[in-house]
C-alpha cells in the first residue's frame, strides 16, 4: 500500500514554475508550494501474500489496485 503524491501532478507544476523563471520571476520570490494531489495505490498481490483482507470500501477508494 502507499500514499504519496502524484508525480504526473508535480511535474506539471515543476513546468509552471521554470516557465515563471524563464519569464523573470526570481527564484526567491517564488513561494514553496507542497503537493496537492495524492495517489492511493494499493497491491492485492502482496497483500494476499502477507494475509491481509483489504476492505471492500478501502479498495474502492483507492487511485490505483494491482492485483
Amino acid at each position: 500500500m502507499s500514499y504519496g503524491a502524484n508525480y504526473s501532478d508535480l511535474f506539471r507544476r515543476s513546468a509552471d514554475l521554470v516557465d515563471k523563471i524563464l519569464r523573470g520571476t526570481k527564484p526567491g520570490d517564488i513561494p514553496v508550494e507542497q503537493p496537492t494531489k495524492f495517489d492511493l495505490t494499493i497491491n492485492l498481490t502482496t497483500a494476499k501474500v502477507l494475509g491481509l483482507t483489504i476492505p471492500e470500501s478501502f479498495l474502492l477508494r483507492a487511485d490505483e489496485v494491482i492485483e
